[in-house]
């Protein structure tokens, strides 16, 4: 299974009033590991770049004035993505980006919907975590992922922090901890959180085989489930 996490930074917020893309970044998930194939381009938006999102991204025009503009990059980065399951935090941002760029390229280049499916993994963190906050750094500190690097929002880096948010929201191993602290929520108040972080020279955990009159009861109840069950008690049928 070929998966890609992506994240692009952009002039603004609004593709409908002319903003564009200005980075994007992609790392390549190959069975759920990363392969080691990443794609990173900086492109000329051909327009300012607004102020606000110059605080949010530190990316400026002079910086971009040299790079190449989406339409000398788009082989490229659309046979990247060709095909790939795609993963992205808040997806109709993105995906709206590229399709106005891909859009005014004319031709039949098509929508990234026609390319690839797309996973929106802020759609599953709020079914995951109804009621909290689930923009990225939220997610990193949730599943204890290492964002000290993120300053500012840089599309290469967020995707590589996405993939390991990805990977640690789909492995099912959330919530299973009893200790925990306590984040803020959408509104602003707080909420219990019960993960907790176990130390990586934590001793490990004590194993205690059981005694015979236990295997005997257990044996027994088997027995009692396999005849109720009309012989399909599942722990006798896989042990055959």
């Amino acid at each position: 299974m070929r998966q890609v996490v992506l994240d692009t930074e952009t002039t603004g917020l609004e593709p409908e009033q002319g903003h564009r893309i200005i980075e994007i970044g992609c790392v390549e998930l190959i069975s759920r590991r990363p392969s080691g194939r990443t794609y990173h381009q900086y492109v000329n938006p051909q327009r300012e770049v607004d102020a606000g999102a110059v605080e949010v991204h530190g990316i400026t025009n002079e910086y971009l004035s040299d790079k190449p503009v989406f339409g000398q990059i788009a082989d490229e980065f659309l046979d990247f993505i060709d095909g790939a399951e795609l993963i992205i935090h808040n997806a109709p941002f993105d995906v709206g980006f590229i399709n106005a760029e891909v859009k005014r390229l004319g031709g039949g280049w098509g929508a990234v919907a026609a390319r690839c499916r797309i996973i929106d993994t802020l759609v599953m963190a709020r079914q995951l975590h109804p009621g909290r906050r689930n923009n990225l750094d939220a997610l990193c500190e949730r599943y204890g992922v290492d964002n000290t690097q993120r300053d500012l929002h840089g599309a290469l880096l967020d995707a590589e922090i996405l993939a390991d948010v990805y990977l640690a929201m789909t492995s099912g191993q959330t919530d299973l901890a009893l200790g925990g602290h306590r984040e803020q929520d959408d509104g602003g108040g707080e909420v219990s959180q019960s993960q907790r972080q176990l130390a990586a020279d934590r001793r490990p955990l004590p194993v205690y085989a059981p005694s015979a009159a236990e295997r005997a009861a257990h044996d027994a109840l088997l027995t009692l489930i396999d005849k109720k069950s009309g012989g399909q008690c599942l722990w006798r049928v896989q042990s055959t």
